[in-house]
């Protein structure tokens, strides 16, 4: 359970950015980025802590997750095939969508797909939104599809160097994310 919790709250929260200062983040746009770090999770009494490996483009996602040692337990994939998980020695596991892949692993309806929005402290344009903001303009609370994403700066950026994640319920999750390494193009 431990691995299948790695791998569904690491696809969820791949990335936050500490980067060098950048204009802000068009909300309509879903740049191509890739992003390194670190994640904590917790659901129930389960918890995990692994590093993960992002690279997203509107085409595809590719997402690597690795024991705290640098072992790789799991590669996440989005393409036009669809959406697997390939583990070491295993067959890989396909799923209609991101949403399929965390209800099945998790139990809850993580929005991966609004990741690639939320990690640059923007929202998913697809859906309503409520922002607070700092006095400088960045997002210090998103709230969206039942998430509440709490943003942390390690700097004068507008990209986050760190988010919370919560979603409540009967049986909440809580997921921590640093991130080491952002780009984009």
């Amino acid at each position: 359970m431990r691995v299948a919790l790695a791998v569904a709250l690491a696809a969820t929260l791949a990335a936050c950015a500490s980067a060098p200062a950048v204009a802000p983040v068009d909300a309509r746009a879903e740049p191509a980025f890739s992003a390194q770090g670190r994640l904590s999770a917790r659901r129930g009494a389960e918890a995990v802590a692994v590093h993960y490996d992002w690279r997203h483009s509107t085409a595809a996602d590719v997402f690597d997750v690795a024991t705290p040692l640098g072992q790789t337990v799991a590669r996440m994939r989005r393409d036009a095939a669809g959406v697997r998980v390939e583990r070491p020695n295993e067959a890989p596991v396909e799923y209609r969508d991101w949403t399929a892949l965390m209800q099945a692993v998790l139990g809850a309806p993580i929005p991966v797909d609004g990741l690639a929005y939320w990690v640059q402290a923007v929202s998913d344009p697809r859906s309503a939104a409520d922002i607070e903001r700092d006095d400088a303009g960045r997002p210090l609370v998103l709230r969206q599809q039942g998430w509440e994403i709490v943003y942390a700066y390690g700097d004068a950026s507008s990209r986050p160097s760190r988010l919370v994640m919560r979603y409540p319920g009967s049986d909440p999750v809580e997921v921590r994310i640093v991130v080491d390494t952002f780009t984009a193009p």
